[in-house]
């Protein structure tokens, strides 16, 4: 089977191609050029595995939480993409993808909400998957729901935000911190591989993002670089 990934939900843009377990990856850098960098790398991707996008067999995105913007962008790719060749789509959590990419058995996930918050999750390992401690959440660093034993490895930027608040909160129940670590279409593409396998994808026109904090309207700009990265998706 081959899964196409797509991650925009940070600065990083990311993109995967998952092909019965063997997974390639593009990542960038790009700040807020994910509307003018995306297809690119996902052409750039097709064309070193050599395959065309019609022998992908499903469409995998980093649904949030994270960048409005961002989340808008990977999921309406992902719609788009998934209609022009009628696969079907898994979203992934950015902060479950975070916890796959860590290579470790219990992680705090923690992404910047921005105004003094975070995006916050924790996992553990089990049964070759992963069991949700916290459920994704929007908090404070203060305010952070408490894990109750020790050898948790942090992850993501929520770590750096407030003087490193959130490591202070949590005190002695972390092993380890990674701050620069970011969610990577590679991990939501080994995630979804997962769902495919269960039959857990859902029609284009159901893939939703996933959002912690209300914001319904979209300024212009935004509007415009959602509307012109699924404009240029197609077989």
């Amino acid at each position: 089977m081959n899964i196409l990934a797509l991650e925009t939900s940070s600065e990083h843009c990311s993109v995967a191609l998952w092909q019965d377990g063997k997974v390639s990856e593009h990542c960038e850098l790009v700040g807020q050029r994910h509307s003018a960098v995306l297809i690119a790398m996902l052409d750039a991707l097709l064309k070193d595995a050599g395959i065309r996008i019609k022998q992908v067999d499903g469409i995998a995105f980093g649904k949030g939480p994270g960048s409005f913007t961002g989340v808008r962008i990977a999921c309406g790719v992902a719609q788009g993409l998934a209609l022009g060749i009628g696969a079907g789509v898994v979203g992934v959590c950015t902060l479950q993808a975070l916890a796959q990419a860590s290579g470790r058995d219990k992680v705090v996930t923690a992404l910047d909400a921005r105004m003094g918050e975070l995006y916050l999750a924790a996992y553990a390992r089990q049964d070759g998957g992963w069991l949700p401690v916290i459920e994704p959440c929007l908090c404070k660093a203060d305010d952070a729901p408490v894990v109750t034993d020790q050898d948790w490895f942090g992850a993501g930027s929520g770590f750096v935000v407030n003087d490193a608040a959130l490591a202070v909160h949590y005190a002695k129940r972390l092993s380890a911190v990674d701050t620069q670590a970011v969610p990577k279409a590679s991990a939501v593409a080994q995630l979804a591989a997962v769902e495919f396998a269960r039959g857990n994808a859902v029609d284009a026109a159901l893939a939703l993002p996933l959002y912690l904090r209300d914001k319904v309207a979209l300024k212009t700009r935004e509007r415009e670089e959602v509307r012109g990265a699924a404009g240029r998706t197609g077989p």
